[in-house]
């Protein structure tokens, strides 16, 4: 076991209804779209349970290029529940965080096209500035500021 390698995560998904503006809202936040395109066909149900599917996926990269988040929008089969705007206390995959330079910045680039900070920005022990906001479709995202301890 001493050559094991940890996992590596490759990507978080995220389904959604409008492929366009969810891929507008994670450009503005600075990732970078990798690809897009159809998937279907009979590989792809065995591999999701969803036999029969058809979707289309885009690949987006953080700037460092260690991360990536895959949105999908499904055409086939219709979908079948919806968690956009379950509190932050729900089961399951809920939200994924971001480290930004400038919270306030990117606040006002995302709300800019139409995102809202659920609560409020707070201080976190003087280590982070925090928050989690709603995009496109009431998707929640946590945004982190890093504070200059030195300062």
């Amino acid at each position: 076991m001493a050559n094991r390698k940890l996992p590596l995560m490759h990507n978080v998904g995220i389904v959604v209804e409008d492929l366009d503006s969810t891929i507008e809202f994670f450009s503005e936040l600075g990732l970078t779209l990798e690809g897009r395109m159809p998937i279907e066909g009979e590989w792809s149900g065995r591999v999701t349970g969803l036999r029969g599917q058809r979707a289309e996926i885009a690949m987006m990269c953080t700037p460092d290029g260690q991360s990536r988040l895959e949105i999908s929008r499904f055409d086939v089969p219709a979908i079948v529940s919806d968690h956009r705007t379950s509190p932050v206390n729900s089961l399951g995959y809920l939200r994924v965080m971001f480290t930004v330079e400038d919270l306030d910045d990117t606040l006002s680039r995302l709300c800019k096209i139409g995102s809202t900070v659920v609560d409020e920005v707070v201080n976190y022990d003087g280590v982070y500035k925090l928050c989690y906001i709603r995009g496109p479709e009431g998707i929640l995202i946590g945004l982190a500021e890093e504070l200059d301890k030195d300062s």
